[in-house]
């Protein structure tokens, strides 16, 4: 793994409640996803009852894409936005089409039969959907997931560092991160890659873990956080210590106001963020003017 920019290990920080160097933080949350990557999904559904089904469906149709979007995809190695994407884009395109072809009433059965077959065949609207991870694992289980699913057109995977994105400026129209942005190392550098990568107009959506404003929910949150999916963890996907540090990972990211000043302060406007289930994630979005 190469060091950000060129730094140096740097100053030290959090790997869930241990302190390590920046750039051993780095290489054990490599490791904790190399380790999880085959379970990923199982353990998903296990430890958020499915839910996090439905957070990911609301971050899709805040984002609401229309034919035509390319979307960059951060840390999203198991495909589950990506999908998600694909899917929503199709719907709008086959509702267009409709709606097109009733304002035809007037053409012959081959003219519509004709006009159908030109436009299935392009049935994202040239939408794009670039995955980039930087774990080879995760993007090895998102491509088996894609082929099995049947899943190709519009898509792409790349490996990448989302300090250090391989993608020119002003080149997506939404980036997304989905509970990526706690695994990064500095989320300063991230934040100003995003911003770097979009298209003026363009669009910021990070779905992530955050704090919970209800006291007593917050006791009993932290109660099944501790107790329940360390354990969940080891007896799905036989590992304790990389569920433990998840935990751990979500007490110490910064609560929804802090990372939205930092969004602001990597030069986004329009900052806001979304609340869903009393804080247990939260959604920020922002734009590139």
């Amino acid at each position: 793994l190469r060091t950000c920019r060129g730094l140096a290990a740097g100053p030290e920080m959090h790997f869930g409640f241990q302190t390590v160097t920046e750039e051993e933080r780095r290489e054990k949350i490599y490791q904790v996803f190399e380790t999880v990557a085959k379970k990923y999904d199982v353990m998903n559904d296990s430890m958020t009852l499915g839910i996090h089904r439905v957070w990911k469906d609301i971050l899709m149709h805040k984002m609401n894409p229309c034919p035509g979007t390319l979307l960059l995809d951060v840390a999203g190695g198991t495909g589950d936005i990506a999908f998600r994407f694909i899917n929503y884009v199709r719907s709008v395109r086959q509702k267009q089409l409709q709606r097109k072809l009733k304002h035809h009433q007037n053409l012959s059965w081959q003219e519509i039969f004709e006009n159908y077959q030109n436009d299935k065949f392009n049935s994202l609207g040239n939408s794009q959907v670039v995955v980039c991870d930087i774990n080879r694992e995760m993007l090895k289980v998102g491509k088996q997931k894609a082929q099995h699913l049947g899943y190709s057109e519009g898509l792409s995977w790349v490996l990448g560092n989302a300090e250090e994105l391989p993608f020119d400026d002003d080149k997506f129209d939404v980036y997304t991160i989905a509970f990526g942005i706690r695994n990064v190392t500095r989320i300063d550098l991230a934040l100003q890659e995003a911003y770097r990568v979009l298209k003026p107009g363009g669009r910021f959506l990070c779905l992530e873990f955050s704090h919970v404003s209800n006291p007593l929910l917050s006791r009993l949150y932290d109660l099944y956080s501790f107790q329940v999916i360390p354990v969940l963890g080891e007896v799905i996907a036989g590992d304790w210590k990389s569920y433990q540090y998840l935990v751990e990972s979500i007490r110490q990211f910064p609560p929804q106001e802090e990372l939205k000043a930092m969004i602001e302060d990597a030069g986004f406007f329009k900052v806001d963020y979304e609340n869903l289930n009393f804080g247990i994630v939260a959604i920020h979005s922002g734009f590139k003017l």
